[in-house]
């Protein structure tokens, strides 16, 4: 079964992976509404941690932030939508229609660290100033959101490789 042809619930036959534009917008989108996430979670850390320099116990906001970046994305996905996919009404499922559990949403997370982690570490290992790190960036972004073109339904890798897809859901009656 293609992710494509799975029936979506609510007996809707009209499944169909969203558009690579409309998918970037709310990849854009989410981008926005996770910097409030992460500057709340930021400010949180700092105030438990009572650290008074922004780069004191840098590991530890780091390892922080993704913490929390994996449980706000687990729990919605597992739920079936971020704030910014109800907005573009992009549902993520399984592929058989069915609702992530919260394991194929951590799967889903991990996976999608492939959006950041080969430019990462290439400036990382490169020593990269930020602004290259920032070109390599973008242009991996635009790389990967671009092959999706080749996978199959036209979703991305990583919801290829995790076993989700990414469906657009009708406008309300």
């Amino acid at each position: 079964m293609t992710p494509a042809s799975v029936v979506p619930p609510m007996g809707d036959t009209s499944f169909t992976t969203p558009t690579l534009f409309r998918r970037m917008a709310c990849w854009l989108y989410e981008g926005m509404l996770l910097f409030g996430v992460i500057f709340i979670a930021g400010y949180l850390f700092s105030t438990l941690s009572q650290s008074r320099h922004g780069l004191s116990n840098r590991p530890g906001l780091q390892a922080f932030v993704v913490l929390v970046l994996a449980i706000y994305f687990t729990w919605f996905w597992h739920k079936g939508q971020t704030l910014a996919m109800k907005t573009w009404r992009i549902r993520v499922l399984d592929l058989n229609g069915a609702g992530l559990t919260q394991g194929l949403a951590l799967k889903r997370f991990v996976l999608s660290w492939l959006w950041f982690a080969p430019p990462l570490a290439l400036a990382w290992m490169l020593e990269m100033p930020v602004m290259p790190a920032l070109a390599s960036m973008g242009v991996w972004v635009v790389l990967w959101a671009g092959s999706s073109t080749m996978a199959p339904g036209g979703q991305f890798w990583h919801d290829v490789w995790a076993g989700t897809q990414l469906v657009h859901e009708p406008a309300p009656d």
